[in-house]
């Protein structure tokens, strides 16, 4: 699994309110609940301890995991296991077990998942926005296929999140493999020239080239970085299939 590092608890400075906000309430409400019922030393457990109003940016990771996880009217034990297992290598078993709870009371509610898109897209740089897919994709790969309902919710988050179609498509190709695959990480169509295809790649290699972000920290690089070999392998693949040099 990639790591995707510290950019998904928070330090982004902004605040959680709107419709995340909102979510955040009714979670916190029903973990209460919960440990009232469950809890008769009249301490709040770790978990409704630590402050969640603080740029907490998992909360909407975990709401855009329950969106791809309902996508196709089921919640598969691999995606609850891709998620806890991230958390894990993120940020330690505590934090982990702290999140799952939170997943599970988010996975009862119904919420607008563009109002939640449109709060993230405001907050966060393209980049990261761009790797909240890669996220997304495996979790809807962590049974090992990719529902048509659950791509077709990514596609739509990432239409709220103001990610291209071209930039969707290249990213679901690196996932979601077919004969196309290697065109569509590069942009273009199996019927592009020789010299579109050499054009496309140096576009694309400016684009996502690891120096991009690399203000944002040593997580963020290697995510990068893994999106170069990519596109580098895609590119490979054409020049073999076509005989390129």
């Amino acid at each position: 699994m990639a790591k995707y590092g510290k950019w998904l608890a928070g330090g982004l400075g902004w605040v959680l309110g709107g419709p995340i906000g909102g979510i955040m309430g009714f979670v916190a409400g029903s973990l209460f609940d919960t440990a009232a019922t469950d809890d008769s030393s009249g301490q709040s457990p770790v978990y409704l301890q630590q402050s969640t109003t603080s740029g907490d940016f998992g909360v909407s990771l975990l709401i855009l995991s329950a969106a791809v996880m309902k996508a196709d009217g089921k919640v598969l034990k691999s995606e609850l296991d891709f998620v806890r297992n991230f958390f894990t290598q993120q940020f330690g078993i505590a934090e982990s077990q702290q999140r799952m709870l939170m997943l599970r009371e988010i996975l009862k509610k119904e919420y607008s998942l563009q109002e939640v898109c449109m709060q993230i897209r405001y907050n966060m740089q393209l980049p990261l926005r761009l790797q909240l897919l890669h996220y997304l994709f495996g979790i809807s790969l962590a049974d090992g296929v990719a529902a048509p309902s659950e791509v077709e919710v990514i596609r739509k988050i990432a239409s709220y999140l103001n990610i291209s179609q071209q930039d969707f498509e290249s990213i679901k190709a690196m996932f979601v493999k077919d004969t196309k695959s290697a065109y569509r990480v590069l942009e273009i169509t199996p019927d592009a020239s020789d010299e579109e295809v050499k054009k496309a790649y140096r576009k694309m290699a400016i684009k996502y080239h690891p120096d991009k972000v690399s203000n944002l920290g040593e997580d963020i690089m290697k995510a990068a970085n893994e999106k170069f070999q990519q596109l580098n392998a895609a590119y490979e693949a054409i020049k073999k299939e076509r005989g390129m040099v």
